[in-house]
């Protein structure tokens, strides 16, 4: 944890900068390794207390993590004579239970199992599951598509009051309705999607993805690699389609600026958290823009 919030401080430190600035923030996060350690946590309690579904696993490291990065920006502010606190709105995301992603789980999640004890959590807890590159086997859940934020008119009204907000961690929980009623789901929304759909909702002047690398580039750590420094939305489609992003990293970020891109005519910048001031600057990150840009 201490580890935790110091790499929580120096990418903060940065977005205290933009407030600064005078932007209105909605900060979203991933939550896989959280996540994967209150699995891991499950499995190994379960025989003394009892075991914790996968969406209140999300909440659980939604809340946490929000705390944390509350705590942290709102300090980072007040150092800089900012009256500001930060805030978590924990939040539910609709998707559809005839998704097709449920038919065919592919996110692995949780620790590693023996051919023997997976065979026992397929039997008793009915799990999907894979092999995972000769490290053993782990537990499959679906990844269906982002269909509406439950409260996004919350997120809206604090953003509306000027309070930098943390939400929709790691994709948000996935929510389904049956007979009227939200029901919590075991699945697993890509945080990049969920983001979009966010922004979207919001009508965000920018949305702004920070990531590993300061740029994004075709033939990635290849011979003939080439950074970007801007894309439209027609030359990002084609490159998607020409498997130039790993749909494990890349791939789902580009997929979120086209969606945003497109539905709104705004950009999307994805850069270095350190970078975040200058990429808006223009000095450094990619921009993705709409063609007519």
């Amino acid at each position: 944890m201490p580890q935790q919030f110091e790499n929580s401080r120096e990418s903060l430190k940065h977005v205290a900068d933009l407030i600064e600035k005078g932007y209105r923030i909605v900060i979203t996060h991933g939550n896989g390794p959280q996540v994967g350690n209150v699995l891991r946590r499950v499995e190994a309690a379960r025989d003394i207390v009892y075991p914790l579904p996968l969406d209140i696993c999300g909440a659980h490291t939604e809340g946490g993590m929000g705390y944390m990065l509350q705590q942290v920006l709102t300090n980072a502010l007040h150092k800089k004579g900012i009256n500001k606190k930060a805030a978590t709105v924990i939040s539910q995301v609709l998707v559809d239970k005839n998704d097709p992603a449920f038919s065919n789980p592919t996110k692995p999640i949780g620790p590693f199992f023996t051919k023997e004890e997976i065979e026992e959590k397929v039997k008793k807890d009915k799990w999907d599951v894979k092999e995972d590159a000769g490290r053993g086997y782990r537990r499959v859940v679906p990844s269906p598509r982002p269909l509406k934020i439950i409260e996004g008119e919350i997120i809206s009204i604090l953003v509306d009051m000027g309070i930098p907000l943390i939400t929709c961690g790691g994709g948000g929980v996935p929510v389904i309705e049956e007979e009227g009623e939200l029901k919590g789901i075991e699945a697993v929304i890509d945080k990049d999607l969920a983001t979009s759909l966010l922004a979207r909702d919001l009508k965000a002047d920018i949305l702004l993805i920070t990531t590993s690398v300061e740029k994004v580039a075709l033939n990635y750590k290849k011979e003939n690699e080439q950074l970007l420094d801007r894309m439209t939305v027609d030359e990002a489609k084609r490159y998607f389609k020409e498997g130039h992003f790993h749909p494990g990293s890349m791939g789902p970020k580009i997929e979120a600026a086209i969606e945003f891109c497109t539905a709104t005519g705004n950009p999307t910048i994805i850069t270095l958290p350190e970078k975040m001031i200058d990429a808006l600057n223009k000095k450094t990150g990619t921009w993705i823009v709409s063609d007519n840009d």
